[in-house]
């Protein structure tokens, strides 16, 4: 036998390996655990008579709770208009070069992410108690139209307000990270073409920066959706109010905060929809892909 003969084999040359597969009993375990838990809040959903499953059924379709539901959804639309186009105003002046105006704007981001968005609602319902009237007018000189505070803001109002000037200042700062992550180049490009400042940013950078302020938009309409529950406390009849009213008279709590947890999981579940559909309207290439249409 010759040296050449004692040599090992090469690889690739026909030589027969026993390949073990890799062993995960960790995800096995996991996996075991997580079904038994599984099964049983299953098993408690239907056992446990205190859910009170048909007392559910009674009330989801309510005409109270539908019109608490209604109401959730207009304070979820309106609020998150004024807090997008509020933020995108004040990420604008945010990054303006004049000092003035990105400290007016800072300041006012400070103020309304620096306290408790209950307070701010609720201070919105008790206006009348700091100005009993609000006019409007010439400054430091006469009003040309005035009228009781509590007339003006009404508690839709003060809803709306609360809601969507506290929305504006964590917009501003999702909208002002948006534009930024848009490479300056395309900004001295822009500006070398002649084209002005606003319309650079319209035509130019927030088409790019979609991609980046669309999905914590979403996160922002979804967690608006059930922050509107706060609103609650200064008795504006939205969903939560709503099932709250009944089950006051009825004493039936749990079966209504059911009611209330399945109607907030039905809209974020098609807010979440219609926020993917977004993400991929606005995540699609330049340039298509051949056979594939845009």
């Amino acid at each position: 036998m010759t040296a050449a003969d004692a040599s090992p084999p090469q690889r690739g040359a026909g030589v027969d390996v026993d390949a073990v597969p890799l062993r995960h009993p960790g995800r096995w375990a996991a996996g075991v655990a997580i079904g038994v838990l599984a099964a049983m809040g299953v098993h408690s959903l239907v056992t446990n008579r205190n859910f009170q499953w048909g007392t559910v059924g009674d009330y989801l379709f309510a005409e109270p709770v539908l019109r608490g539901m209604w109401a959730t959804v207009y304070l979820t639309v309106i609020a998150m208009a004024i807090g997008i186009v509020g933020g995108i105003v004040l990420a604008i002046l945010r990054m303006s070069p004049n000092p003035v105006v990105a400290g007016a704007a800072w300041l006012y981001i400070w103020f309304f992410r620096g306290t408790p968005l209950l307070v701010q609602i609720l201070f919105w319902s008790f206006i009348g108690a700091l100005y009993p009237r609000l006019s409007l007018g010439i400054p430091f000189g006469p009003s040309l139209v005035s009228g009781d505070a509590n007339h003006i803001v009404p508690l839709f109002a003060a809803a709306v307000l609360g809601l969507g000037l506290n929305e504006a200042a964590y917009m501003a700062e999702i909208v002002r990270a948006g534009i930024n992550g848009v490479d300056a180049g395309q900004t001295e490009a822009a500006s070398a073409l002649g084209m002005s400042r606003a319309l650079t940013l319209r035509r130019i950078v927030l088409p790019q920066a979609m991609r980046t302020i669309i999905p914590p938009t979403g996160n922002e309409t979804i967690s608006m959706l059930k922050t509107t529950s706060l609103v609650s406390v200064i008795s504006y009849n939205e969903l939560l109010n709503a099932t709250r009213l009944i089950y006051a008279r009825n004493f039936q709590t749990i079966p209504l905060l059911i009611v209330a947890a399945l109607w907030y999981l039905a809209l974020t579940s098609v807010l979440t929809v219609g926020q993917h559909q977004l993400e991929r309207r606005f995540a699609r290439g330049t340039l298509p892909r051949v056979g594939q249409r845009r």
